[in-house]
């Protein structure tokens, strides 16, 4: 069992041709970033810590226990708040009809209340809209505060900008660094982005080829983004610089 304030799991599970192995105790705080290559299995592990797809192994978050040999919680029991890269929303509701039916569902996790959440995200001016008149930054943020709503133990956010353009990134990532100032609420959060990740995170785990490498690296108080960057997103980033139209100086020695 975990202990107070922990969140603990030890998963093995074949997907396919995947094979997740992975095992970690982490601050039930804060948020932690969980990065790695495409394919490295960082997907499959948050639908397992769901309980969206079934592994073998244990998770607990504090004292409650989600999965082990005996038991195996189901999904819509286990107090998880998910935001995908696609926000979902329900079509036939207004934004605060999508936010209302999560609220009827809350679970006993920390949150904020209707019009904190509305407030939070900046959807005031939004309420009464339809998802198909919100932008794609709008729709994500209307997802956010859906899932905070629902009062989750444990927020899972698996990539929630990858889909948008720079602008409506920008326009939502200074509300995930309100979110993170503001509340107490565990985040586990995927990205490929690691100035996204220097801004948002605490503490970052890195996955490969379906394990955990390493306990998890605590990067709060003004943590190196570049040193986050593995020597492809390193090359990368100089070959867009150098399409930009920077030089690379030489030494005169």
């Amino acid at each position: 069992m975990s202990a107070a304030g922990e969140i603990r799991f030890r998963l093995q599970g074949r997907f396919g041709g995947f094979v997740l192995d992975a095992e970690a105790a982490i601050p039930a705080q804060g948020v932690t970033a969980l990065v790695g290559a495409s394919g490295a299995g960082k997907t499959s592990l948050l639908r397992c810590l769901a309980g969206l797809a079934r592994a073998k192994g244990e998770v607990s978050v504090g004292e409650t226990v989600w999965q082990d040999v005996r038991r195996f919680v189901a999904p819509h029991r286990r107090g998880v708040g998910y935001v995908f890269q696609e926000p979902s929303l329900l079509p036939h509701l207004s934004v605060r009809g999508n936010l209302a039916f999560a609220a009827r569902r809350a679970g006993d996790g920390p949150g904020p209340a209707f019009e904190e959440a509305v407030a939070m995200l900046g959807l005031e001016r939004l309420i009464d809209r339809a998802p198909a008149k919100l932008s794609g930054g709008e729709r994500q943020r209307v997802a956010i505060a859906r899932a905070l709503l629902s009062r989750p133990a444990l927020l899972l956010m698996d990539e929630p900008l990858s889909s948008l353009d720079a602008a409506s990134k920008a326009e939502v990532l200074p509300y995930l660094e309100g979110l993170h100032r503001s509340l107490r609420l565990p985040v586990l959060y995927v990205s490929h982005d690691a100035l996204e990740v220097a801004r948002l995170a605490d503490r970052v785990l890195r996955m490969e080829g379906g394990r955990l490498r390493g306990p998890a690296t605590e990067v709060a108080g003004g943590a190196d983004p570049l040193a986050l960057l593995d020597p492809a997103q390193v090359r990368a980033l100089a070959r867009a610089a150098l399409a930009a139209g920077l030089t690379v100086e030489q030494d005169d020695a």
